[in-house]
């Protein structure tokens, strides 16, 4: 299956280059094919901005080990398809648990996308993993440089709409193992918002702390009793 996407020069959701890259092509595509809305308001995704839990010694140390791993085989033109899961997913989802009883990581068929970018053209393939149903882990594995995160939207809004069960809100994060961003979606309504882009590149503060702390925080939301 392939996927067109936007190119990859588009705005950010400020106008402005920053962390919140928001894609105006790639909103648009997902709202025409899947009569989706962004929420109008701030309060509708919380859970990336309200208090989240805290990380333990060994968490903190784990996370500033991974960037610092990330970098290194960044530096040393390393990073390929097959190391990233190795040293970076399953890293991740080992640290918060996710293999074990009662969690099941289940995963979905790849999905090619391709972008044209003026007189080249770049593609990739978006790996899916589930947790539950309404965790998605979305892993953009690239053969080139040039894609962002806000590219994967459309699918992964695609696949967190076709497979909600019970009608409560689901959740993803879309990465490229050195940006990450996160999505909540309303499928009853189809009304969705994203958080800012958090990434491994900054020289001084490690994101990576609060990436975690998210997902430690919807993990606790999806596996807590509906109301």
């Amino acid at each position: 299956m392939r996927l067109s996407v936007c190119d990859r020069n588009s705005t950010t959701k400020s106008g402005q280059s920053g962390t919140n890259l928001f894609c105006s092509s790639c909103v648009s595509a997902c709202q025409r094919s899947l009569l989706t809305q962004e929420a109008p308001t701030r309060s509708f995704f919380p859970e990336w901005l309200d208090q989240f839990p805290d990380l333990t010694l060994q968490e903190m140390e784990a996370c500033d080990r991974l960037r610092t791993r990330y970098q290194y085989y960044q530096a040393e033109g390393a990073i390929t398809e097959s190391t990233v899961n190795l040293i970076m997913v399953a890293p991740i989802l080992e640290l918060l648990g996710l293999y074990d009883p009662s969690y099941l990581i289940k995963g979905e068929k790849y999905v090619s996308i391709e972008i044209e970018d003026k007189d080249q053209s770049l593609d990739g393939l978006i790996d899916v993993l589930v947790l539950q149903n309404r965790l998605w882990f979305i892993l953009l594995e690239t053969k080139r440089y040039g894609f962002s995160v806000m590219q994967a939207l459309p699918q992964t809004l695609s696949y967190m709409i076709a497979n909600s069960e019970d009608g409560n809100a689901s959740y993803g994060l879309i990465t490229t193992v050195e940006d990450y961003l996160f999505v909540k979606l309303n499928p009853q309504t189809r009304e969705y918002d994203i958080s800012d882009k958090f990434t491994l590149s900054t020289r001084r503060d490690n994101q990576f702390h609060t990436v975690i702390q998210i997902l430690k925080q919807l993990i606790s939301l999806v596996q807590a009793p509906s109301s």
